[in-house]
């Protein structure tokens, strides 16, 4: 409507046209609504997982022959079971500096005062003092009363569920999936 009633110009329509393309429609939830991008069949694939204890088969699945550290072996496991790691949803990584980046570089990563969406991927700096690098990553399950609740692979060496408030200082920031 704004097209016809402003008389816009060619230039002008594009832009409109690429501000409604839906590869932005997470962003105008976001903006217009306050919805972030949310997703219930990761969470419910990582609920699933609680439990596990030594990180088999995530660390296999993703390469390796032996035990490591897997909490990033486990989000891509879950990430692949939904199908988002060739759909490009979420990267398969291994470290968490690279799931990181990965979400930085595309324009959807959040600090940690957000209130996050389930399946939101969750990073922690643990370092004392924090370096500003993540070591640690998660699902987000779901957000009430002012905290997040995740389910977290290699915690203590297995899949666990754990609770953090929001805006927690070891919370480095969020890898916000587009699903």
């Amino acid at each position: 409507e704004m097209v016809q009633t402003y008389h816009f110009d060619q230039e002008q329509k594009e832009m409109v046209a690429e501000l409604l393309d839906d590869g932005n429609a997470s962003m105008w939830t976001s903006v217009l609504y306050g919805i972030g991008a949310s997703d219930d069949q990761i969470v419910a694939v990582a609920l699933s997982q609680v439990g596990n204890v030594g990180g088999e088969p995530y660390w296999s699945w993703y390469g390796f022959s032996t035990h490591v550290d897997w909490c990033a072996c486990f989000v891509s496991w879950c990430a692949n079971e939904c199908g988002y790691i060739e759909n490009g949803v979420i990267p398969k990584f291994a470290g968490c500096h690279s799931g990181a980046d990965w979400f930085k570089e595309r324009g959807q990563w959040a600090d940690n005062s957000i209130e996050p969406a389930p399946g939101t991927l969750i990073f922690f700096d643990w370092d004392e003092p924090q370096d500003g690098l993540p070591n640690h990553v998660g699902i987000v399950e779901k957000v009430e009363d002012g905290r997040v609740y995740t389910i977290e692979g290699n915690s203590g060496d297995m899949c666990r569920q754990n609770s953090y408030p929001i805006g927690y200082y070891e919370i480095l920031g969020y890898g916000l999936p587009a699903y």
